[in-house]
């Protein structure tokens, strides 16, 4: 099982061998989404080894040294072997489902998702878009319904 601890954020240690990376605007969204929802990593502690090297959580670590922080929560793991260890590594960063674009297109809101991280497709989501303006009937364009806002043929 392993130990659930708070440590100094030196402590952990980044793993010299992530096969992940994190492009700039990412990464400051991480640091952003880090400092307005702390609360997250109280469930989602930073993995490491006997060693403390950080088998899941090295681009929160990263983030979390940038934001300031001094503590971050641990769960450390021990007595796995190599193999087990890259397979958590591998495991914990892979997407086994998808993202049902239409629940999230229908239901969510569109620019909150873009800043907790989601790639949105460009083709699922009206991006820059105006508005049809419905304060008057001047303002509404000929092929859209003033009742309803459907197309008109």
């Amino acid at each position: 099982m392993g130990v659930i601890k708070t440590v100094n954020i030196s402590e952990p240690k980044p793993n010299e061998h992530n096969p992940r990376y994190i492009n700039k605007a990412n990464f400051k969204k991480l640091v952003n989404s880090l400092k307005e929802f702390p609360k997250m990593l109280e469930v989602r502690p930073l993995v490491v080894d006997e060693n403390m090297v950080v088998l899941g959580g090295n681009m929160r670590l990263k983030a979390l040294t940038e934001a300031g922080f001094k503590e971050v929560l641990v769960h450390q793991v021990l007595d796995w072997t190599d193999d087990e260890k890259n397979q958590f590594i591998i495991k914990d960063n892979s997407s086994f489902g998808s993202w049902d674009w239409e629940i999230l297109a229908n239901e969510w809101n569109t620019q909150k998702l873009v800043d907790w991280g989601i790639d949105l497709p460009k083709d699922t989501f009206a991006f820059d878009e105006e508005p049809i303006q419905q304060n008057t009937q001047d303002e509404i364009p000929k092929e859209i319904c003033p009742t309803c806002g459907a197309k008109m043929k």
